[in-house]
């Protein structure tokens, strides 16, 4: 099985949300591969909270390389696929190559993480039938695309649906990566043990 994840992004990514994963999968021995609508130097940002206002600030973070673009990505080469929030999924989902990458790990059942924003990205498919039934989090500013997707908004900060992990915001990365990479974990065990009986 492959030890290759998929990070799919790009400019204005929340700087924690694309960090931590990037770092933990690493950590953990996989090979994190980000991929943006073109390759370049992407430019996150910090997404924090201040008394008085009604939403969240926005100010520039650190740059982080991208791995390659869109069209480069050839999806079943990944064991899973990871996407940050921040302002980054509003503008990547309207890439033609995204939905092709999205419907592979839907299609061939595999790990799906999206946290904060990330479930903005979903709108891109053509179809919405795998989210019918299913429950997942976001930001609460993102329940309106959750809900139009034909699933069950949950509260809670983090949640897991299948192979599907949401979680609402960064404060939550702890539990949504350790959540994830249990899945990723999962399946490769369950490969190596159809590997070793197959004669």
């Amino acid at each position: 099985m492959s030890n290759k994840v998929l990070i799919v992004t790009g400019d204005a990514a929340e700087v924690l949300e694309v960090y931590y994963p990037y770092y933990r999968l690493l950590e953990e021995g996989y090979e994190a591969v980000i991929a943006s609508p073109t390759q370049k130097t992407l430019h996150t940002v910090c997404h924090d909270f201040i008394d008085g206002w009604d939403t969240y600030t926005e100010k520039p973070a650190h740059q982080l390389q991208s791995h390659l673009g869109f069209t480069d990505v050839e999806p079943s080469e990944y064991a899973a696929i990871l996407i940050p929030g921040g302002r980054a999924p509003e503008y990547i989902r309207g890439n033609a190559e995204l939905p092709r990458i999205l419907q592979h790990f839907i299609d061939a059942d595999k790990p799906i993480g999206a946290i904060c924003h990330g479930a903005q990205v979903f709108l891109a498919l053509p179809d919405y039938s795998y989210f019918n039934g299913r429950t997942m989090t976001s930001y609460n500013a993102s329940r309106l695309e959750v809900e139009r997707l034909g699933a069950c908004y949950a509260d809670e900060t983090l949640h897991v649906d299948g192979k599907l992990v949401t979680g609402h915001a960064w404060p939550d990365l702890p539990g949504f990566m350790r959540e994830f990479l249990k899945l990723v974990r999962e399946d490769a065990a369950k490969a190596a043990s159809a590997e070793a009986i197959t004669p």
